[in-house]
C-alpha cells in the first residue's frame, strides 16, 4: 500500500516559494528535510518536484534503466546560453551524444597526464601571488582558486591564456558567469508575467548572454583562422568526426561546448578546492598530516606529475569534502514509467526527483553518527572502495556524470598539495564557521585566510576572539612600528626588549589579559607585540620572553589556538630551544576532568621540547571570585620574573605609550570598529515572560543579518553597550561633556580607535568594561596617584582585604573613584581608560529552531538589575542583559553565532527521545529542541518524546512559555515534569528539579534504557545537583555501590548520551 509522500504547506498559485531560500537553495532543502525526512514534495508556481534526501532512495534511483536525467528549473533557463552543450542538452538530442563521445578520449589517463605542464603554469601563478602579497595579507582564496581553475581550464583545452591573474578585479568573464547563473536561478522561480515586466533584469541577462558567447565565438574564430597542431579538446572538436554516425559538430556546437567546458568546469574545481582549504584548516591535524605526506613523497623537490599517484592522504582530503560539499549539490532524475519508490511512494512518470547529495551524502545509515564530521581517514586503506554502491556520488551518475572528473581531479591534486608544500595556511577569523553561496555550484562565502611561506620566519598577528569584537592589530610588522615609537620615546632613551603575548582565546577573556600584559609592557621596559596563538605557530620567537595566555574549552583549544595546539603536540626533540616562556591558564571548575587542560600541555609540551620555563604557570577559574586576584599575582611574578633575566629600564608612570588629547570637531561620532551592516540583526519582538514582582526574564525576536544560519542548540553573540547611565558616571566624574571628541594615541596594541577624532562618550559606551571589579594592579595605579594618607590607607586596605572588600560586593574602579573627592586620587582619564578591560561579547543559547524560522533566532535571558552589593542605595546593572531588555522592535544589533559544542544538539535522529533539565532561563535551548520536534512531529514525522524537569519559583509568576509548553504537550513531543521552589505544594512536594528527578526516577529510567539522551542547561548549581541525584537513583537500584562508584558508574553510562551548557548566576 503506497504512503503520501509529505509536502509543506502550501500557499496558492505560488505554492512552496515562501519556504526557499533564494540565495542558497540547498539550506532551503537542508532544512525540509530535517523537518519532513527521507522525502518530501515540493510545489514551485505549479511545478512539483520530490526531494530525495537518503542513500538508500538515492542508490534506487541510480539505475537508469528506470530513471533518466531531468533537465528543469535553472537548467533549461540556462539553454540559453548552453543549448544542447554536454551540460544543458536534452537526453534525446544528438549534438549531446556526438560530443561526449568525441570528447570521452579527451579525458583518458594518458591525455590528462600530458596537460599536467600546462597546469602547473596557472598554478606557479597562484603560488606567486599568494608569495609575493605577504603573510599578512588577507586572502581570498575563493576567488584565486577560480582565477586558477578558469586560467587553467582555458590554457589546457583552448591553448588559450586568458590571464587572470594579472588584473585586480575578477575576470570580466567570471563575474558575467556568476550573474548569468544566478538570473537562471531566479527566472526558474518568476511567474512568467512578472518576469516579462522586469525589463532591466531581462537586459542584463541578455547582455550578459550575448558576452559570454561572444567570449567563445571570439575563441573558435581565432583558432579557425589560426590553427595551431597542438591537440587539445579544440581541435579535437573542429576536426574529428564521430565514430557513430559520422557526423563532425556544427560551428553552434562547438561554441556551445567551449562555454560548457568555460562555465561548468572551473566552478566546480575552485569549489572544490575551496572547501578543502576550510575543512583542513578547521581540523589541523589533517592540514599537517597533508603536510608531512606531501614532504615525504616530493623530498622538497617541486610537486611532478609522477608524484599525484602517491599522495593517499591528498586523495582522501578530497574525497571526504565532495562527501561533506560536492560544489554540484543535488541532481535531477525522472522515472521512465510510473514507480513505488522504497515499496511505499508512488512517483509518476516524468516527476523531477532531485537527489540532494550533499543530504544523502551525510546520511549515517552509510557515513555512522559521525557523518558530518570530516574524517578523511573513513576514506583510506580500502573503506572507499568498500562502500555500498553509489553511496558516493560527487560528480553525479551514469552517461550524465561529469566528463571532466579526471580533468579536475589531478588539477586539484595539483594546487592543494603544491599550496600545502609551499605554505603555512591560516584563518583570517579563527572563529568562521561555513557559510554558503550558491549559482551553478555551491562554494564558501566570506572564507579568508593568510598565506606564510613555510621557509620563513614569525609573522604573527592579532586578531579578535570574536569578530564582533574590534581589532586589536593587523599584524606584528604594524607592531614593529609602534615598538621603534618607544624605543625612541623611552625616557632613559635605551632600546626596549622584544615581547611576544600570545592568547588563546574564544569570548574575549584570555585576550583581554594578553591585552592588559602588554598594555603594562612598556613600564617595564619591554616592547610588546600582540597575536594569537594560532598565528605563532611553526615559528616561536627566541629574541624576547613569550607570555601565553590561553583557555580550554571542555578539554579543547580556543578557535585561534588550534592550530599552535596541533603543531606543538606534533613537535620532536629539543625543537624549541631558546624559547623563554611563562603561561597563564583560563578554565572554570565546572570541567573538572578538563581542568586547565590546555594550558598545562602547552606548559608541558614547550619545555620538554627545550623551552626555558620563566615562571609556574598562573591558573585561574573564572567561576571563582578571586579569578582577577590570581592573574594580578601571576602578572605582579612575571615583571619580577623579567626584570632579572633581562636588562631592562623601567617607568612607573601608569599611562607610559598612552595618551587622550580633546579636540575640537564637528566630524560625525563613527563607531569605526563595529562590524558593517551585514552583521547588524534587527529587533522584531522584545517581549516580558513574568509577572510584575518577579525577576524579570524576557523573549527577544531577532532577524539574522543576511547570510546568517544557525543550528538548533547553537549560541547568539551580542556586542552590548554599557548602561548610558554608568557612561555618565564617567563624564560626570571627570568633568567632560556627553559631546567631547578626543584623539587617542598608542604605541602599543589596544582595542580601542587610535589617531582619529573619536566620540569619548561612544568609548565609555561600547568599547570598556565599567563594571567589572577592580583588580589589584588598578588598586595600586590609584594608591600612586592618592593625594592624602587616609585614601593610600584605605586603598591599602582594599587590596590586602581584596576578595571580601572588592570581590564580593564587586566594586569596580569607578565605584571606587565615586567614593573619594576627585582631588583625592588624581587619576587621569587616560589613565582610567588603560584600566578598564575591552568590552567582551556576551553569549546567550538561542531558544528557537531554524525550522521555525531559519532567518529568525530568539533569546530567552534573565535580566539582571538588582541593589547593588557595595552601596544598597544604588541598582547593579547587568551589562549584556540590560542592554538587550532595552531594545525596541526595528533596533540594530550587532551579533554573531557561535556554534555550541558537538555534544549540545539535537540527536540527528528525531526519534531518540531526550531528558532534559533546565531551571530558569535555562530553558532557552531546550525550548528549541521542543520547537524543533513539534515541527518535525506536525509535519508526519516519527519523533521521540521530551521530558523536560523545568524549576522555577512559582507557577503563576515566572513559568515561562507555560501556555506554549502546553500546546507541545497537547501535540505529544513534551512530557514536562516542573519543580516550584517557592510553591512546592503545586509540584509534587519537589522544590528543584534534582528533586523532581527523584520523585520521577522510575520514568528516567525507563526512558534512558528507551536510549534517550540527556541535556542539562542552567546554572551550575542545577547540573551539579542533577547528577548527584542521578547517582544517589544508581545507589538506590544497587545498594552495594558507594558514593563514589556510583559517580563513576554514572559517568560511564553517560558516555556519549550527556550534554550540559551550565553558567554561574
Amino acid at each position: 500500500m503506497s504512503v503520501p509522500i509529505p509536502q509543506p504547506p502550501r500557499i496558492p498559485f505560488i505554492g512552496n516559494v515562501h519556504q526557499m531560500d533564494t540565495d542558497v537553495p540547498i539550506n532551503g532543502f537542508m532544512l525540509l528535510a530535517k523537518q519532513y525526512g527521507e522525502i518530501f514534495r515540493i510545489d514551485i508556481l505549479g511545478r512539483g518536484s520530490v526531494s530525495i534526501n537518503t542513500y538508500a532512495l538515492q542508490q534506487e534511483l541510480s539505475d537508469e534503466k528506470r530513471f533518466r536525467k531531468f533537465l528543469g528549473g535553472a537548467m533549461v533557463e540556462a539553454r540559453a546560453l548552453g543549448g544542447d552543450g554536454l551540460f544543458t542538452a536534452f537526453d534525446e538530442e544528438p549534438n549531446w551524444g556526438i560530443a561526449h563521445r568525441l570528447l570521452m578520449p579527451a579525458f583518458n589517463a594518458i591525455a590528462i597526464r600530458d596537460m599536467f605542464n600546462d597546469m602547473q603554469d596557472l598554478c606557479d601563478q597562484l603560488l606567486l601571488k599568494w608569495e609575493r602579497f605577504g603573510p599578512e595579507h588577507i586572502i581570498e582564496p575563493t576567488e584565486d582558486y577560480t582565477r586558477a581553475a578558469l586560467d587553467t581550464l582555458a590554457l589546457c583545452t583552448m591553448s588559450l591564456r586568458l590571464n587572470s591573474f594579472y588584473t585586480d578585479d575578477q575576470p570580466k568573464f567570471g563575474t558575467a558567469v556568476s550573474d548569468f547563473i544566478k538570473e537562471c536561478f531566479f527566472r526558474a522561480n518568476r511567474p512568467s508575467i512578472l518576469q516579462a515586466m522586469m525589463t532591466g533584469t531581462n537586459h542584463k541577462f541578455y547582455e550578459d548572454r550575448q558576452y559570454l558567447w561572444s567570449v567563445a565565438e571570439n575563441i573558435f574564430k581565432e583558432r579557425k583562422a589560426n590553427p595551431i597542431a597542438k591537440k587539445d579538446l579544440l581541435n579535437i572538436m573542429l576536426h574529428s568526426e564521430d565514430s557513430k554516425t559520422g557526423q563532425r559538430l556544427s560551428d553552434d556546437a562547438i561554441i556551445k561546448n567551449l562555454l560548457t567546458f568555460l562555465v561548468a568546469g572551473h566552478e566546480t574545481s575552485s569549489g572544490m578546492l575551496s572547501f578543502m582549504t576550510y575543512y583542513l584548516l578547521r581540523n589541523p591535524s589533517t592540514w599537517r598530516k597533508l603536510q608531512q605526506e606531501v614532504d615525504e613523497v616530493t623530498g622538497g623537490q617541486r610537486v611532478q606529475v609522477h608524484h599525484l599517484g602517491k599522495f593517499h592522504y591528498l586523495e582522501a582530503v578530497m574525497r571526504e569534502s565532495l562527501r561533506l560539499a560536492p560544489t554540484a549539490p543535488a541532481r535531477a532524475v525522472t522515472p521512465r514509467e510510473d514507480v513505488v519508490l522504497n515499496g511505499k511512494y508512488s512517483v509518476k512518470a516524468g516527476t523531477p526527483c532531485v537527489i540532494q547529495a550533499w543530504l544523502t551524502h551525510r546520511d549515517p545509515a552509510v557515513w555512522g553518527p559521525d557523518a558530518n564530521e570530516f574524517r578523511p581517514e573513513r576514506m583510506m586503506d580500502g573503506k572507499f572502495e568498500a562502500l555500498p554502491p553509489n553511496a558516493w556520488q560527487p560528480f553525479g551518475f551514469g552517461t550524465r556524470a561529469c566528463i571532466g572528473r579526471p580533468f579536475a581531479w589531478q588539477e586539484v591534486l595539483l594546487i592543494m598539495s603544491s599550496v600545502a608544500q609551499k605554505f603555512d595556511l591560516s584563518l583570517a577569523d579563527p572563529s568562521y564557521l561555513l557559510d554558503l553561496k550558491q549559482e551553478l555550484s555551491v562554494k564558501p562565502r566570506g572564507l579568508q585566510i593568510r598565506a606564510r611561506l613555510r621557509t620563513s620566519g614569525p609573522h604573527l598577528y592579532a586578531s579578535p576572539s570574536s569578530q564582533l569584537l574590534p581589532r586589536a592589530a593587523q599584524s606584528w610588522s604594524n607592531y614593529a612600528k609602534s615598538s621603534n615609537h618607544v624605543e625612541q620615546s623611552n625616557h632613559a632613551g635605551t632600546s626596549l626588549v622584544p615581547m611576544y603575548t600570545l592568547y588563546g582565546s574564544n569570548t574575549g577573556t584570555s585576550e583581554a589579559f594578553a591585552q592588559r600584559i602588554a598594555n603594562s609592557a612598556p613600564a617595564y621596559g619591554f616592547a610588546a607585540k600582540l597575536g594569537t596563538l594560532d598565528s605563532a605557530t611553526g615559528n616561536l620567537p627566541t629574541d624576547g620572553p613569550i607570555v601565553i595566555v590561553t583557555a580550554s574549552y571542555e578539554g579543547l583549544p580556543a578557535d585561534n589556538a588550534a592550530q599552535f595546539i596541533d603543531w606543538l603536540t606534533s613537535l620532536e626533540s629539543n625543537q624549541l630551544k631558546g624559547v623563554r616562556f611563562a603561561i597563564f591558564g583560563c578554565g572554570h571548575s565546572d570541567w573538572v576532568k578538563t581542568l586547565h587542560k590546555i594550558p598545562l600541555l602547552c606548559d608541558r609540551l614547550l619545555e620538554s621540547h627545550g623551552g626555558e620555563r620563566l615562571l609556574a604557570p598562573g591558573l585561574g577559574l573564572s567561576g571563582k571570585g578571586n579569578f582577577f586576584e590570581v592573574f594580578d599575582e601571576f602578572e605582579s611574578n612575571l615583571w619580577k620574573v623579567l626584570s632579572e633575566k633581562y636588562v631592562v629600564t623601567q617607568s612607573h608612570f601608569a599611562s607610559i605609550g598612552f595618551e587622550i588629547t580633546p579636540v575640537d570637531t564637528v566630524a560625525t561620532r563613527a563607531n569605526t570598529l563595529r562590524q558593517p551592516d551585514t552583521a547588524l540583526g534587527t529587533v522584531k519582538v522584545n517581549r516580558l515572560l513574568t509577572q510584575p514582582g518577579h525577576a524579570i526574564k524576557r523573549h527577544i525576536e531577532f532577524e539574522l543579518p543576511a547570510g546568517m544560519t544557525y543550528r538548533t542548540g547553537d549560541y547568539l553573540s551580542i556586542l552590548p553597550q554599557n548602561p548610558p547611565r554608568d557612561v555618565q558616571r564617567v563624564l560626570t566624574r571627570f568633568n567632560v561633556s556627553n559631546e567631547q571628541m578626543v584623539v587617542l594615541s598608542s604605541v602599543g596594541p589596544t582595542s580601542l580607535p587610535t589617531d582619529q577624532p573619536v566620540s569619548l562618550y561612544q568609548i565609555l559606551l561600547g568599547y570598556v568594561e565599567l563594571s567589572q571589579p577592580a583588580t589589584t594592579q588598578d588598586l595600586r595605579i590609584m594608591s600612586d596617584v592618592a593625594t592624602t594618607d587616609s585614601t593610600r590607607t584605605a586603598l591599602k586596605e582594599m587590596r590586602s582585604s581584596y576578595q571580601a572588600k572588592i570581590l564580593a560586593p564587586r566594586l569596580s574602579v569607578l565605584d571606587i573613584l565615586e567614593k573619594y573627592p576627585s582631588s583625592d586620587i588624581k587619576l587621569s582619564l587616560g589613565i582610567f581608560l588603560r584600566m578598564l578591560p575591552s568590552m567582551r561579547i556576551r553569549q546567550y543559547s538561542i531558544s528557537s529552531s531554524p525550522l521555525w524560522n531559519p532567518q529568525h533566532a530568539t533569546l530567552s535571558i534573565s535580566v539582571l538589575e538588582s541593589p547593588s552589593l557595595a552601596d544598597k542605595n544604588k541598582v547593579f546593572l547587568g551589562v549584556g542583559s540590560n542592554y538587550l531588555s532595552k531594545l525596541s522592535a526595528g533596533d540594530r544589533v550587532q551579533m554573531s553565532v557561535r556554534a555550541s559544542h558537538g555534544g549540545f544538539h539535537p540527536p540527528e535522529d528525531p526519534s531518540t527521545p531526550i531528558i532534559a533539565f533546565a531551571a530558569g532561563s535555562g530553558l532557552a535551548p531546550i525550548r528549541g529542541f521542543i520547537e524543533e520536534r513539534a515541527m518535525q512531529k506536525r509535519s508526519g514525522r516519527d519523533v521521540g518524546k521530551i521530558m523536560l524537569f523545568f524549576g522555577c519559583r512559582d507557577p503563576e509568576g515566572d513559568y515561562i512559555y507555560k501556555e506554549q509548553l502546553d500546546e507541545w504537550v497537547e501535540l505529544g513531543v513534551l512530557d514536562v515534569r516542573p519543580a516550584f521552589s517557592r510553591a512546592p505544594e503545586k509540584s509534587s512536594s519537589c522544590k528543584y528539579v534534582q528533586d523532581r528527578l527523584w520523585e520521577n526516577r522510575d520514568d528516567v529510567v525507563d526512558l534512558f534504557e528507551d536510549n534517550a539522551q540527556v541535556f542539562i542547561c542552567g546554572s551550575s548549581r542545577v547540573a551539579k545537583g542533577v547528577m548527584s541525584k542521578w547517582a544517589e537513583i544508581l545507589q538506590s537500584n544497587d545498594p552495594s555501590l558507594s558514593a563514589e562508584e556510583a559517580t563513576k558508574r554514572l559517568e560511564e553510562t553517560m558516555q556519549g548520551r550527556y550534554a550540559t551548557d551550565v553558567f554561574d548566576v
